[in-house]
This record gives structure tokens, sequence and C-alpha cells, in this order.
């Protein structure tokens, strides 16, 4: 049995829609895309600060634009919106954000499979040369394609 073809998918419209959900809540932006990569921005919020003393964003919603910027990426990669899952994604904070600073994600998909789609990115907040941290990844389509 062919699988169908992926559903057309438009990255900045994606996250119009998403507006309601858990990015949206959050205020996860679009920034760009390219074949294999996305960049969406977290803006500062204090509501999303974990440390108040020091006003650095906390972790958890790092953790969540870098899983939609990889998984964006994923989508990008195989031409269409395909239905996946998060298998894994293994964050290493390198600092903390600047505090009233956008965090900035890039993910980029570097491999993909059938099934699996395999990402990498950063997240930075001014500077993707002094990133804030550094993802890996793997998100596994739950309709293989050929």
């Amino acid at each position: 049995m062919v699988s169908p073809a992926p559903i057309p998918f438009d990255p900045a419209r994606f996250l119009t829609l998403m507006r309601q959900h858990h990015g949206g809540v959050l205020g996860i932006e679009y920034r760009d895309h390219g074949a294999d990569w996305a960049e969406l921005a977290l803006p500062w919020r204090a509501e999303l600060v974990g440390d108040p003393a020091r006003g650095v964003l906390a972790s958890g919603p790092i953790v969540a634009l870098m899983d939609m910027a990889t998984s964006v990426a994923v989508w990008m990669k195989r031409g269409g919106f395909v239905p996946h899952a998060t298998l894994d994604l293994r964050v290493d904070y390198l600092r903390p954000a600047t505090p009233e600073r956008t965090v900035i994600g890039r993910g980029e998909c570097y491999r993909l499979t059938r099934a699996i789609g395999f990402v990498r990115g950063i997240a930075h907040d001014g500077d993707p040369g002094n990133p804030v941290a550094h993802v890996t990844g793997t998100f596994m389509s739950t309709e293989a394609r050929p």
C-alpha cells in the first residue's frame, strides 16, 4: 500500500493557527524557514520567568520552543505535514538566557528515514555564536513514508 502524499505545510500559517494551543499560549512566533530548517522566537515575558530574582526564562518554555522548531524542520524536510511524535529531545543548557531578551530557536532536520527524523538545533538570545542551549533529537512519524 502506498502512503498518501504529505499535506502541504506552511509554517507561518501553522503557527498562526496554533495560537490557542501550547505554543501560542507561550507566545512562540514564526521567524523564517528553509528546505530543512525552521526558526522560531520566544519573546521574553514575566510570566515565563523561572527565577524572578534574576529575570531568567524558565527552562520549560525553551524546551517547548526547541521541540516546536525541530518538529517544524522535520515537516519542511519531509515536504509536508505528517503526524509525528517526539521520541527523544536532549537539551544541553550552556548558560541562562539574558533577561528581557527574545530567545530564538533554530532547528534543522539533518537526516530523514521513512519513519524517523533526526534533528539538531540551537537556542540563542541574539548571538548564534553564544547559544543558550544545543538540542539533538528524533521524531517518529506515525505514518511510514516511502
